[in-house]
């Protein structure tokens, strides 16, 4: 595949027509196959809506958005989705919670009916590898803020995405709670291979998670520093307190300091 797996090139979006709010500009951005990507920046900069042009959600006013070599034109299939708030639907189990993309996307939805067993037995596996084996018969209500965040992200599996898309979705959760969930969604990246995009406010997050860290300036967005984090894997989470950590944080800190400054 030439290119990068996600390729966004010299993309702007304004939303409500002629005159109205221009969100991105200028905006290019590249994230290889099986690559761990985090986007920072100042709030309202535009890092929502770069989620949303990556999985078609919206179309970009000028540019192009590739994803594994294909013009995107319309919601991208092989992207799975977890956002800060769970939106579990109250009237289902867990378990049939974390089934329902495979009620929606093909080839998944022909064939569930003849293979509901094996698709079970994926989403049981799934609930298992974050920590819920047992819990697929409870409802949303009986479950933690974190307990319903570990679903949300099986519900975003579950169809096996090549590209997975995480808007600030641990942002809601206490601090020990969201470190628990980093090192889950380190080990669920170590065992799927999937590009990742995160989306965060949280810079020890993106430091902790990604290969690659874009930062973006304010509104309108584009992308005006792109840094390589090199720590090996897979991380523990004592990282997160050496000194050589917390540079890249104040460093990445400076940058947005930066971009905020100059809006």
């Amino acid at each position: 595949m030439a290119g990068g797996f996600v390729e966004v090139s010299n993309v702007s979006l304004t939303y409500g027509g002629a005159g109205g709010t221009l969100a991105v500009d200028g905006l290019d951005m590249t994230v290889e196959e099986g690559q761990f990507a985090a986007v920072v920046g100042p709030s309202g900069c535009g890092k929502s809506t770069l989620m949303k042009l990556a999985t078609g959600l919206v179309r970009p006013t000028k540019g192009t958005v590739q994803v594994a070599g294909k013009p995107v034109t319309g919601p991208v299939s092989m992207a799975g989705m977890a956002f800060q708030n769970p939106s579990m639907l109250p009237w289902r189990t867990t378990l049939k919670n974390v089934m329902l993309p495979l009620e929606i996307v093909q080839p998944h939805r022909s064939k569930l009916s003849r293979e509901r067993a094996a698709y079970t037995q994926q989403a049981e596996d799934l609930l298992s590898v974050v920590g819920l084996k047992g819990f697929g018969n409870k409802f949303p209500w009986q479950l933690s803020g974190g307990m319903q965040q570990r679903s949300n992200l099986c519900r975003a599996l579950i169809h096996d995405p090549k590209l997975l898309m995480l808007d600030e979705p641990f942002g809601a959760l206490d601090a020990f709670t969201r470190e628990e969930l980093w090192q889950v969604m380190r080990d669920l990246h170590q065992k799927k291979r999937m590009t990742v995009i995160l989306v965060t406010h949280d810079l020890r997050e993106a430091v902790f998670l990604a290969d690659r860290i874009f930062v973006m300036s304010a509104r309108p967005g584009k992308i005006v520093v792109t840094r390589d984090i090199e720590f090996p894997r897979p991380r523990p989470i004592e990282l997160t307190y050496k000194q050589e950590f917390n540079a890249i944080v104040q460093e990445l800190r400076s940058h947005i300091a930066e971009a905020r400054a100059a809006a």
